[in-house]
């Protein structure tokens, strides 16, 4: 009698393997952006953070969150919590802690910069004594890279969930369409989105005020980059203007 029950047991076990093994052909056979991946490192994110920090304290003192340490030391802080909770070279699956942290790290620079532009646009406004072109044009142009370093991070956390989920193959409608997703053949198997490439998408849409290669698919994505187009174009528009009018 237990012949046919161990016999039973095999042929299960068997079922089991071969259709654990036809999910991972199955899976294989899908695009890289599509399945499991081991993430991407995180250095190109840390950069970015870095630059949009060293920024904003050069930014002159009236432009900045009183004490003006304070922006600067809390995303640092951000960070450093970040790399505790994560502290692989990739970005690996860990919980939402890592995502919390990273979504209180871009909330934390675009609120200082937020800030800073409002408080420029104020200036811009109604006259500022005392500062060259040369230092408005500085000073313009460090809040308007500061602006597309936040609205990629924005990109790149809300985009099929962020990098974690993104990573584990969790979503698979994209927020943000790529030209890569569209066409086989023109990147290669292992091509998925990385920071990079966000931050290309927040450039462009500062500079030409409207997506270029990568199409916003979601309401979310289509509002940020329409929030991101206005906060550029009258960031830039001013302080042209500004610049023009002092060098008169």
């Amino acid at each position: 009698m237990r012949a046919p029950c161990t016999m039973c047991a095999v042929n299960d076990q068997e079922n089991v393997n071969n259709d654990s093994q036809t999910e991972e052909d199955e899976e294989s056979l899908l695009p890289a952006w599509l399945r499991r991946t081991e993430g991407e490192q995180r250095w190109s994110v840390t950069a970015a953070l870095l630059v949009a920090v060293v920024i904003q304290w050069f930014l002159p003192e009236r432009l900045s969150i009183h004490p003006r340490w304070l922006m600067p030391a809390l995303e640092l802080l951000l960070m450093a919590a970040l790399v505790v909770a994560n502290p692989h070279r990739h970005i690996a699956k860990s919980g939402n802690r890592v995502r919390v942290l990273g979504l209180l790290l871009a909330a934390a620079v675009s609120l200082a910069n937020g800030w800073s532009a409002v408080l420029l646009v104020r200036d811009l406004l109604h006259g500022s004594q005392g500062i060259t072109p040369v230092q408005l044009l500085l000073t313009g142009g460090g809040i308007w890279l500061t602006n597309i370093i936040a609205f990629s991070l924005w990109y790149w956390e809300w985009d099929r969930g962020g990098p974690i989920a993104r990573a584990d193959g969790v979503h698979k409608h994209p927020d943000f369409l790529f030209p890569q997703m569209q066409q086989e053949g023109i990147a290669r198997p292992d091509w998925e989105p990385y920071y990079i490439d966000y931050l290309y998408v927040a450039f462009t849409n500062a500079t030409s005020f409207s997506p270029t290669d990568t199409m916003p698919l979601s309401r979310w994505a289509k509002m940020l980059m329409l929030s991101q187009s206005t906060i550029s174009l009258l960031t830039l528009a001013l302080v042209i203007a500004r610049a023009v009018g002092v060098l008169q």
